[in-house]
């Protein structure tokens, strides 16, 4: 969630990190703050976004080559600026930032309650630094030494910069559950919750593990463990272009990567798919791919829309490998003492590969004996990190809160595992497997053709941004999908909308239907196309609205359709792919058009990092 910065060296802090919080502020803008250090420490922090901390700031001094920086994505303590951080002890002897949750922070304010500590703000934060500050004081010790025996003491998740009033040359970072990756530049130093703030100064790395502690010092770097134990820093190199986390021209994050998911596709399946079309080859299952092709039972987990991904890889797995998949929200997963047998697999979907939910329930696989497997987009990212073996969607950053680009990076990794068991399993020929390859290679000029037709949905959404509720109908793949298109809908335009199977329509949802009521029908010519023509007629003799997905030259629901949106002919193997595209930009434009922030909804954050 939160998002942190940090930076030592030689040039001014300030506009690293102000520029970093930028760049983060999708991990939480609910409030900012930074801190200074120039001889004294200087602390400015302000409720909303980074933009109104640097109104508060001004004209105010801001020198200072050492510094911290933070954007909240509030938990404990509703957004204000008491709240929001950096925090600071009781005695001024420490200053913190924090991504994650500290589960036992009431017993720890009680203990520290009676030694005399009182506390300014709600959060589990406070409760922390003064717990170093209080172990600082009474022990006589560094603050090195402080804080890692402070987070001995801390049930919970965290990602955190300290400063220390008696060394205010050092940065101390510490990491558990809450990402933390550090920029190594020349004899200078930055810290962040994820290398975007970094990439413009320097592509080296270090991505820290859980219980990892750094001190960082302008010409040094030491890591080791919070008990202590010397660690040898593994520096890696970031493939990571600064102009992919720009706009680009494009008015909005949203909307850049929407249009980027033609090429975020191809990138996903260049290099797995072979220049004959013959065969596919996924690298990162080599290893594995044995016990996968025998697998008698797949679980998929994940958390919305890798959920969402997740529902359309069962259909793709059952139907071309013939394997039993079970689809589970991550969240649930770990707390209904789930069955799990030594001979499943195990697959996690992630964007970030820190979602703390989906984390978890990789843990509880592992230790049930299965093979736990991760579709992530982070490279270094504790999802890879965790799991036995995987593959990268290769999507690039995806800046905008609600995913359009990393859900169909994930079904098309899902569809290259789904088309590659099956052929590894005889259950489709040789023959068949070329021409899904081959499907799937055509399927990013097909979105771009799709895209095209933004002007035309523009003019639909214009129709509707006075509506309340949404109805979404598909059957088969496209009920995902619909599920999907009802999730972006809410999340950036916050009007109610939910996904149904088109046959559960009548089993509740057709109670809601008048002329006020919008139905996106999802209805391409597949298998179940003559079901979904009489759902549509049920919801026309109701008097419903419907704004139908069909195939282009389509003529029997269109003539039934209030509105209608035209995707290109393909296999139903990768239909998913292109139906979810337009409904993509319908959220879009409804959300633009009500005066929402399509980048940054209220109330959301990119990575979930807590439970």
């Amino acid at each position: 969630m939160c998002g942190i910065v940090g930076y030592n060296g030689n040039r001014q802090a300030y506009p690293v990190i102000i520029n970093g919080l930028k760049r983060l502020e999708y991990r939480g803008y609910d409030s900012a703050g930074i801190c200074l250090v120039n001889g004294e420490t200087k602390i400015y922090k302000q409720k909303g976004k980074v933009a109104d901390l640097e109104k508060h700031i001004g004209d105010s001094p801001i020198n200072g080559t050492i510094g911290i920086g933070h954007t909240r994505w509030a938990t404990h303590g509703e957004p204000n600026d008491t709240n929001a951080h950096p925090h600071i002890s009781m005695k001024g002897k420490f200053t913190i930032i924090h991504n994650g949750i500290i589960e036992n922070y009431i017993h720890l304010k009680n203990r520290l309650e009676r030694r005399g500590y009182k506390f300014n703000s709600d959060t589990d934060t406070e409760i922390l630094v003064n717990l170093i500050e209080y172990i600082y004081l009474k022990g006589n010790i560094s603050a090195e030494i402080a804080v890692r025996l402070a987070l001995t003491k801390v049930v919970g998740a965290y990602g955190i910069v300290v400063i220390c009033e008696d060394e205010p040359n050092t940065l101390i970072a510490a990491r558990k559950g809450s990402p933390l990756v550090i920029g190594v530049g020349d004899n200078e130093y930055f810290v962040a919750s994820d290398a975007t703030p970094i990439i413009e100064y320097t592509n080296s790395v270090i991505f820290l593990n859980d219980n990892d502690v750094a001190i960082i010092r302008k010409n040094e770097l030491i890591l080791k463990t919070i008990m202590n134990e010397a660690l040898e820093p593994n520096i890696q190199k970031l493939d990571l272009d600064i102009e992919e986390i720009e706009k680009n021209g494009f008015d909005h994050f949203m909307l850049k990567e929407i249009f980027e998911q033609p090429r975020s596709i191809m990138d996903t399946f260049r290099g797995r798919i072979s220049a004959d079309h013959k065969n596919i080859h996924l690298g990162g299952l080599f290893q594995v791919l044995p016990r996968l092709v025998k697998a008698k039972r797949i679980i998929l987990i994940g958390c919305g829309t890798s959920w969402h991904a997740a529902l359309v890889g069962e259909y793709l797995i059952e139907e071309f490998a013939r394997i039993p998949v079970e689809v589970e929200y991550a969240s649930e997963f770990r707390y209904r003492n789930p069955i799990i047998f030594k001979d499943d697999i195990v697959i996690a979907i992630s964007q970030s590969g820190e979602t703390a939910d989906t984390l978890a329930a990789i843990r509880l696989a592992r230790e049930a004996g299965a093979l736990v497997l991760g579709i992530c987009n982070v490279v270094g990212s504790s999802i890879p990190r965790e799991t036995d073996a995987g593959v990268f969607t290769h999507a690039g950053p995806e800046i905008g809160v609600a995913s359009t680009k990393a859900f169909t990076a994930q079904v098309t990794v899902l569809t290259l595992i789904a088309m590659l068991l099956g052929r590894k399993r005889n259950v489709i020929t040789q023959e068949r497997y070329e021409q899904l390859i081959c499907e799937m290679v055509a399927v990013p000029d097909k979105i771009e053709k799709i895209l095209e037709s933004n002007e035309k949905v523009e003019n639909i959404a214009r129709m509707f941004i006075e509506s309340t509720n949404f109805l979404y109908l598909g059957r088969g793949y496209f009920f995902p999908v619909a599920l999907e298109g009802a999730l972006k809908l809410k999340e950036i335009s916050y009007i109610h909308a939910e996904g149904y199977p088109a046959a559960e329509m009548k089993h509740g949802p057709i109670a809601l239907i008048d002329e006020k009521m919008p139905v996106v029908v999802i209805a391409p010519q597949d298998s179940s196309y003559e079901k979904v023509v009489s759902n549509v007629q049920e919801v026309k003799a109701r008097k419903g609205v419907v704004i139908s997905i069909v195939t282009e030259g389509d003529t029997v629901i269109r003539s039934m359709s209030d509105y209608t949106i035209e995707i290109p002919k393909a296999s139903e193997i990768v239909e998913s792919l292109l139906a979810v595209i337009p409904l993509q930009l319908l959220a879009y434009h409804i959300a633009l058009m009500r005066g929402c922030n399509v980048d940054q909804p209220r109330n959301l954050a990119k990575s979930v990092t807590v439970e």
